[in-house]
């Protein structure tokens, strides 16, 4: 089962293409803080604008790099089936502890298509499969009830969730229990949803601060609650401002700011982020003594 903190990884670009160096220092950055797994190619790794070449190449360095010193899930997901398909199979083969799989985005497909969907992923790799429901990016939002079912597909292991919805969340949790691992999606959610029985987070703060979301979920986990809400608050504001435009926009701009990448570069059709929210995530991080 997938439990503790999930770092969803960045893709650093310089001049058009991946910058592999500063990939290496970002994955070294998180094994040195012992999380339990990174997941290249998600949404802040800018899966949607990374051709399927560089997607693989994306995996494939991951995987290579950690060798196994902590997991590794891919995010393999896709509007269309087939494609979800062909990157599920490439990341198995390339040695991934799991596969993140986003609802379909766009053509919003049934409850009917989605589990048709999710079944058709299940039957062909042997490897975990993660959940992704994030309707505010997809348009389409899974059910508890339906997460219910497709979690009892042979290696349908856990969901992230970044719904905002903790009722969501309890119902999911009541009618699967072990049979899924419930992860955040959101950092600000980390402790409620551990509180009713999550399981950890795919986190985008732990880019910059791994250690400190760490210590948070495994404070949670272990039940200590008043040393997870302090850690917690000690970098709420960061949280809250890594969301202030569209992820991984701001991430970028502070990675750039603290010194972990050398260009905040991010493709077509993100653009850098504007000068006001910009200066009110410089503050949080000189007030968090993470920049000068």
């Amino acid at each position: 089962m997938f439990q503790g903190t999930y770092t969803a990884i960045l893709t650093p670009f310089s001049g058009g293409q991946i910058d592999w160096a500063t990939f290496e220092k970002l994955l070294d950055l998180q094994l040195a803080a012992k999380v339990e797994g990174i997941v290249p190619m998600g949404t802040t790794g800018e899966s949607p604008t990374v051709p399927h070449e560089e997607h693989r190449q994306v995996v494939e360095f991951a995987v290579k790099r950690v060798k196994g010193r902590c997991k590794v899930i891919a995010g393999t997901g896709s509007n269309s089936t087939a494609e979800t398909l062909e990157l599920s199979r490439h990341a198995e083969k390339s040695g991934v502890d799991g596969c993140l799989l986003v609802t379909p985005y766009y053509n919003r497909p049934t409850p009917d298509g989605l589990e048709r969907h999710f079944k058709a992923v299940s039957d062909a790799v042997g490897i975990p499969l993660v959940l992704y429901n994030i309707p505010g990016r997809t348009g389409t939002r899974l059910s508890a009830e339906l997460i219910a079912r497709l979690a009892a597909f042979k290696n349908i292991a856990a969901v992230k969730d970044a719904t905002g919805e903790c009722d969501l969340w309890s119902d999911v949790i009541r009618l699967c229990g072990d049979r899924l691992a419930v992860l955040s999606g959101n950092d600000s959610q980390i402790l409620p949803l551990i509180a009713v029985g999550g399981r950890g987070v795919i986190s985008v703060a732990s880019n910059l601060i791994p250690q400190r979301v760490k210590a948070l979920v495994d404070a949670a986990l272990a039940g200590d609650l008043p040393k997870a809400r302090q850690i917690q608050y000690e970098w709420w504001d960061l949280g809250k401002h890594l969301f202030l435009e569209t992820n991984p926009i701001p991430v970028k701009a502070a990675a750039k700011a603290m010194g972990l990448i050398p260009d905040e570069e991010l493709r077509l059709p993100l653009s850098p982020m504007g000068a006001a929210p910009r200066e009110t995530l410089l503050k949080t991080l000189r007030a968090m003594k993470l920049v000068p």
